[in-house]
């Protein structure tokens, strides 16, 4: 049974879409499962996150205040999760024109698994990595205010400034990445 979300997130977009649940990735074997469920029940899942980069700066967004997890805290430029039957690839340009409201081509640069608890729910996350590159045609003023509150450009080194000083916030998964992946993060800026 799902229990009920937050009241701020009766916006959030996608709330009780069918995710891609995992149930073994060495038989590839999946399943469609409620995104919301999938957070409450600690399910391991498809993700994506995207990386856009600026010269040695990376695209940050703070997630809107109305997003059931993890509102109002900022994160790498998208995250999300395809919908049952979308490739990785379609839902990564699918979310970055719906958040930012633009596209870039994309990269698949590596897959990171963690498990983090956010508030009541968690991230049980097998995440499909992506970069791309922004040039001066992307408007990044024009963003979905239901999905993101804010946007900057940083570098890797102001990010972890930032965590240090701030680490409540930022998302779990961005923290996640930042201090176990980072060495994957800077190869891009190489």
């Amino acid at each position: 049974m799902i229990d009920a979300a937050p009241q701020s997130a009766l916006q959030d977009i996608g709330l009780h879409e069918k995710i891609i649940a995992i149930d073994s990735l060495d038989t590839n074997s999946f399943y469609a499962i409620d995104k919301l469920e999938a957070h409450i029940s600690n399910v391991r899942h498809v993700a994506i996150s995207i990386f856009v980069f600026d010269n040695d700066r990376l695209l940050l967004q703070r997630r809107a205040k109305t997003k059931y997890h993890s509102a109002g805290l900022w994160a790498n430029t998208v995250c999300s999760h395809p919908r049952w039957s979308e490739s990785v690839d379609d839902c990564a340009q699918r979310r970055l024109n719906e958040e930012l409201g633009w596209q870039v081509p994309l990269q698949q640069f590596g897959l990171i698994d963690y498990n983090a608890k956010v508030g009541d729910l968690y991230e049980n996350e097998h995440v499909h990595c992506f970069h791309g590159t922004h040039n001066e045609h992307n408007n990044i003023h024009a963003f979905n205010p239901i999905e993101v509150d804010a946007t900057q450009w940083l570098t890797v080194a102001e990010i972890l400034q930032e965590i240090e000083k701030r680490p409540h916030t930022f998302t779990e998964w961005f923290k996640i990445y930042m201090s176990d992946h980072r060495d994957m993060i800077n190869a891009l800026l190489a």
